[in-house]
């Protein structure tokens, strides 16, 4: 299927790839039909989607089920009179429903938005009227059915409640299944979208303010070509398991388009509650997982347990992105599996910009190099492009063109767009800098970047130096005002459950101590508190602004 969008799959160096990878994009491409239809005609017996969950059960999907599926579901959602352009938001956690329906979507024209199933009724009202949602697809959950009615008399523009579940329905909703099963035979429309149209849209969990929407259109699955096969390194015969909900922009990363195009077939894994290590382990070896792909939070937990307890001989291939990976964690995760993490960096209004190619050496804590579909410039704060070893926001020229996987903008909000992407140039709001080899390591963002006694300091660089102390699980570096300095570091830590009861100066000294040790010691941080939890958005980015305001 790949070659049909990639004249050249192999290539002798990584200069030969620069130079000729090249996708070819066709006239109103629509995923839903030029890829998933079409392996349903080709090999319609080709497995899909492998999912399981916590309670035992387990179900297969071939493309030509997908297909039919899909189809069904698209029918149905035309018997309400949803159609091209119109706002569906899908909240379905990790239900198998929420790829037959985002197929669906794409197969009538209409506008998907992928959501988490911890949003309240605000948080449903502020999105429903910010994007005019017509209609809510949802999981069949309690306590977020509660929040959708609580929301609906503030939302004049939803139409339809649609529960996906096998309970009784509740009183103003409609029976998701018994809608597609009596669904009349899918007849495609006549003209369902071109290249420009909006096909997605994600509301981002910034961690300051209202999310922004972000709008990307019908080309945006084949910018994930490059994520798929030039970053998860997949093939026809991988079984590939990207951990994260339908509801955030890496499970488009992870579990649908890029995958699908390559010919791969997507693990799920349907859990609810908290994330544990140990289920997680025991999946993957009894499922035979091929290809790993997680946040480093999810490996932070993994290597604190026994991994020689598990058969992971099946494991080919790990990535990580969502933030920067420390060091230590690559380190202890290669010498347990003797599998190197392969990094990647990206944002929710792009596909992987900047990536460790199978081909590299990666280097811990570094993000790789660019996606040569993506003309990169590091910025100084007066505009140069940044020499090797200078830190610079990572910016984006678009002046030969749009690249596959940048959005089309902020939608309703052309203010917003052009404080980010003006002059053909999109500024990513990320600090970084390059090393000698042409490696990219990220700094932080530009808001939070700290300016101590005439240095500038990215919080990440230091979180790393602090993770590497045992007694560390998670830490936010923040700068604190100070009249001489002008800014001190300070770590907010959560620690170890073996070190929670020594949280005292002591040890707070200790690991102050540490830092010195392995960084340049203008970079410890002069004050440390220790938590129980950070604050962070439903996504589970850090909110250190809300760390910085806190007195």
């Amino acid at each position: 299927m790949i070659e049909k969008f990639v004249k050249q799959t192999q290539f002798a160096s990584h200069e030969d790839f620069v130079k000729n990878y090249r996708i070819e994009i066709p006239e109103n491409f629509n995923f839903a039909y030029d890829v998933v239809d079409e392996w349903a005609r080709t090999n319609p017996n080709k497995r899909a989607l492998c999912w399981t969950n916590d309670k035992g059960e387990h179900q297969d999907l071939t493309f030509a089920q997908v297909k039919t599926l899909s189809d069904q579901t698209a029918s149905f959602f035309q018997s309400l009179g949803i159609g091209r352009g119109d706002m569906v938001i899908l909240i379905l956690k990790r239900n198998l429903e929420f790829w037959q329906s985002i197929v669906a979507l794409h197969k009538i024209g209409a506008v998907a938005i992928p959501a988490t199933h911890l949003l309240t009724d605000k948080d449903i009202v502020y999105r429903a009227n910010a994007a005019g949602i017509k209609a809510i697809v949802a999981s069949d959950d309690e306590n977020l059915v509660t929040h959708i009615n609580l929301a609906m008399p503030k939302t004049p523009t939803v139409k339809f409640r649609i529960l996906v579940g096998k309970n009784n329905i509740p009183e103003g909703w409609i029976d998701f299944h018994e809608g597609v099963k009596k669904a009349s035979p899918f007849v495609k429309p006549e003209h369902v979208n071109t290249n420009e149209d909006s096909m997605l849209l994600y509301f981002t969990s910034g961690t300051t303010g209202q999310p922004k929407m972000v709008i990307h259109d019908f080309t945006y699955p084949l910018g994930h070509i490059t994520t798929a096969k030039f970053w998860h390194n997949l093939h026809e015969n991988s079984l590939h398991l990207t951990v994260a909900d339908t509801g955030w922009a890496k499970a488009m990363w992870g579990k649908l388009y890029g995958q699908w195009i390559v010919g791969a077939c997507i693990f799920v894994y349907d859990y609810d509650g908290r994330f544990i290590p140990e289920d997680m382990l025991r999946i993957i070896s009894t499922y035979k997982v091929t290809s790993f792909c997680a946040p480093p939070t999810i490996y932070r937990f993994l290597i604190r347990e026994d991994l020689g307890k598990y058969d992971l001989s099946s494991l080919e291939y790990c990535t990580t992105a969502g933030e920067a990976l420390n060091p230590s964690v690559f380190e202890t995760f290669y010498k347990q599996t003797g599998i190197k993490i392969m990094e990647a960096f990206g944002q929710t209004e792009t596909v992987a910009t900047i990536i460790t190619f199978p081909w590299m050496s990666p280097k811990p804590g570094s993000m790789g190099v660019p996606n040569p579909l993506y003309k990169l410039d590091l910025l100084t704060p007066d505009g140069r492009s940044a020499e090797d070893g200078e830190q610079g926001e990572i910016v984006f020229y678009t002046k030969e063109g749009k690249p596959l996987g940048l959005f089309r903008g902020y939608y309703r909000d052309d203010e917003l767009t052009a404080q980010v992407y003006a002059d053909n140039t999109y500024h990513t709001g990320d600090v970084a800098w390059r090393d000698e080899d042409g490696y990219y390591w990220f700094v932080g963002r530009t808001d939070d970047m700290i300016k101590s006694s005439g240095y500038r300091i990215g919080p990440f660089e230091v979180e790393s130096a602090v993770m590497t102390h045992p007694a560390v699980v998670e830490c936010a570096i923040t700068g604190v005002p100070d009249e001489i300095r002008g800014q001190i570091i300070k770590a907010t830590i959560v620690l170890a459950n073996d070190y929670k009861d020594k949280a005292n100066d002591e040890l707070a000294k200790e690991i102050q101590n540490h830092v010195k040790n392995i960084t340049a010691p203008y970079k410890y941080p002069r004050i440390v508190e220790f938590v129980d939890e950070l604050p962070k958005t439903i996504s589970g980015k850090i909110k250190r602004g809300e760390i910085r305001e806190k007195k």
